[in-house]
């Protein structure tokens, strides 16, 4: 059975542990019927793999920018596999950089690790999920200081297209409502409910559970 990239991903995180079905209390206080913790993400080999998810998504949404942005920190390995992924698999050159915690007073200065940003450059901002935004508001004005770059999208591993505590809007949704940023993901809540419905991976017996979480939490 020849899967699409979007498939290959739901299996490659429920193969390492990341994407699990249970019941799980998250921090916001719900009962999820999936969890998902980027965290196990931690050898090469994964690396390299997530970099491909990531140049897939980038390349089949058309998005064209001149420079890769990883905020720190987990975004920093992520756009450097992805970097990598894109000229390896589709022979696209893109820069990357990464912002410091701390702005750097000696040496070569700044506030970014590697392409110095410059006025008119279009960015990808590269993170693994979002479930507030927080990354991308510490991150804009720190693309602002340094130069007037035009963010052409975010992207993220996992949409969970879910409402938030004050809002029926998703985090996702929020985004382009507050800054008009379109962010792009590898694959959503819903893609994971249709690989099990198809057998891409396990997880049949945790169907109706996610069908109501999705019913009762869902983002319009």
């Amino acid at each position: 059975m020849q899967y699409t990239y979007k498939e290959e991903f739901i299996r490659f995180m429920v193969d390492n542990g990341v994407l699990k079905f249970g019941q799980f209390t998250l921090k916001s206080g719900r009962l999820a019927p999936y969890f998902i913790n980027t965290g196990n993400y931690k050898t090469g080999k994964q690396l390299a793999k997530l970099g491909e998810y990531y140049a897939a998504c980038i390349h089949d949404n058309g998005l064209k920018a001149d420079t890769l942005v990883g905020p720190a920190y987990k975004g920093i390995p992520l756009s450097v596999a992805t970097a990598i992924a894109l000229y390896k698999n589709y022979e696209e050159e893109i820069n990357y950089c990464f912002d410091r915690k701390e702005v750097k007073d000696h040496g070569e200065g700044g506030l970014f690790v590697g392409k110095q940003l410059q006025d008119g450059e279009k960015v990808i901002i590269i993170e693994d999920v979002m479930t507030s935004g927080k990354a991308l508001r510490e991150i804009l004005p720190k693309l602002e200081a340094a130069a007037k770059v035009e963010v052409v999208g975010m992207i993220i591993s996992v949409d969970r297209r879910e409402k938030g505590l004050t809002s029926d809007l998703s985090a996702v949704s929020e985004a382009k409502k507050e800054f008009g940023i379109d962010v792009y993901s590898v694959v959503t809540m819903d893609d994971i409910i249709e690989a099990i419905e198809k057998g891409v991976v396990d997880g049949k017996e945790h169907l109706a559970a996610m069908y109501n979480y999705r019913n009762t939490y869902g983002a319009k």
